[in-house]
């Protein structure tokens, strides 16, 4: 099979001559539409965070259960996990720009729904729970028409740097969102925190419409036909390249991201500090996770080697982190687990889309988002049962263990196919390890 255009590109399968942030930052923001795409961006995603701490609050208004909060996050995570992969073939089959304003005004409903019921006082738990369900399906089509887009609207060359600034973006709300989502609660209630959050998709809307498509990167779309999700997982299967960068976040995703479980847990059985101080530390992730964006969208190239030594360091932080005997340390090791947990998510979504055929981007990275978010429904009970049952200490380490054999795996999995070799040398009188790639992974063709 043809590695086609997309792989050509890829700076996984050429040496690294590229020069770190030769281009900038914000590069890939001197696109317009990119420029509109981001700008809708900044403020949906600031409501999407609100609602997030808005809907926990309520169901646990509503309930009393910590469990019910459980059920509604899982199930707004189910979906992509059964139907992910055929959201996959949606995007590669129609025009991704017309998807995304369909999409997008869906969630925007949503949020309005939820905050009509909830302001007329007729809102009850399972009505929460449908609308979680709703979400869940329309991301099914939402993300991957969404993740491939980002090359249609920036093109190869400003790939990695757009994917960089979409999750800063997303993080920066992260600082935001949650903050505004409690003042509003504390003082005019939970019901104009979903308002605002529908009202809110008016503006990628507004960037869609907006965009020349013109000036987007033409792609060859997938005709309708049978057998494409099974074209799309063989293509994938028979793509170390591909396969192995998703099966790592996967891992990482499952096991080494949970962490409202451990937060949650630390900051009452641990140390025994109260709401406010755990909104401090969920702080200290998204603080991190933004610079670990801000650092990537500067890179000049993207490697598999990266994806592979943050995934190590992030697990190792982690355990470091559940052995921590005092709270400030534990506090200070939050915010580079956000930073490298978000470097091996960035990294390797670019390595996978600039990797992948421009006609199966959309399977391509429904997949990734099936494996990377639709692995929480499963992840969360489990890590959640052992952080009850053994401890906190134990859960988090659990998580980071995972995450750190994981990387140690897919490491060695790709050195034996001829992607990377384990080089040891010195480094201003250091003794260092690190991977270097081969000139060119060694695939299907």
């Amino acid at each position: 099979m043809s590695t086609g255009p997309g792989a050509d590109s890829a700076p996984v399968h050429k040496p690294d001559t590229d020069t770190p942030g030769r281009d900038g930052t914000f590069s890939s923001l001197r696109i317009r539409n990119y420029r509109l795409f981001f700008t809708g961006a900044i403020v949906s995603n600031t409501g999407t965070w609100m609602a997030r701490i808005t809907q926990d609050w309520l169901v646990l208004s509503l309930t009393g259960s910590a469990a019910a909060v459980g059920i509604t996050t899982a199930l707004q995570f189910l979906p992509m996990l059964l139907f992910g992969l055929y959201g996959g073939v949606i995007a590669d089959r129609y025009p991704k720009r017309q998807l995304l304003l369909i999409s997008q005004a869906a969630l925007g409903l949503c949020g309005l729904a939820l905050a009509v019921l909830t302001l007329s006082g007729h809102v009850q738990v399972w009505h929460v729970y449908l609308i979680a369900f709703l979400l869940g399906m329309v991301t099914v089509v939402d993300n991957p028409a969404r993740q491939s887009f980002v090359s249609e609207m920036v093109g190869p060359d400003q790939l990695r740097n757009a994917v960089s600034l979409n999750s800063a973006n997303f993080q920066s709300a992260r600082l935001v969102g949650p903050a505004v989502a409690g003042l509003l609660i504390a003082t005019i209630g939970s019901g104009w925190s979903f308002l605002l959050n529908g009202l809110f998709f008016l503006a990628p809307l507004a960037g869609l419409l907006m965009m020349r498509p013109a000036e987007l990167h033409k792609v060859e779309r997938a005709p309708r036909g049978k057998g494409q999700l099974r074209e799309g997982l063989r293509y994938v299967a028979g793509r170390p390249d591909l396969i192995w960068p998703i099966v790592l976040v996967g891992f990482v995703g499952t096991f080494g991201f949970n962490f409202p479980i451990w937060l949650t847990a630390f900051a009452d059985d641990i140390f025994h500090v109260g709401a406010g101080t755990y909104g401090f530390l969920n702080t200290l992730i998204a603080a991190g996770s933004l610079a670990g964006a801000l650092f990537a969208a500067r890179r000049g190239s993207t490697r598999l080697r990266m994806v592979v030594v943050a995934a190590v360091v992030f697990g190792l932080l982690e355990i470091a982190a559940a052995v921590s005997p005092s709270f400030w340390l534990f506090a200070l090791l939050l915010v580079p687990i956000g930073m490298f947990g978000l470097t091996v998510n960035i990294t390797a979504n670019s390595a996978v889309q600039l990797a992948t055929d421009p006609a199966m981007r959309g399977r391509v990275m429904s997949l990734y988002m099936m494996v990377f978010a639709g692995g929480t429904p499963i992840g969360a009970p489990l890590l959640g049962w052992i952080t009850d049952t053994y401890g906190p200490r134990v859960g988090f380490a659990t998580g980071g263990l995972v995450s750190l054999v994981a990387a140690g795996v897919v490491g060695l999995v790709l050195a034996r196919v001829g992607g990377l070799r384990m080089a040891f040398g010195w480094h201003r009188g250091h003794p260092r390890v690190r991977f270097v790639e081969r000139e060119r992974l060694a695939t299907a063709a």
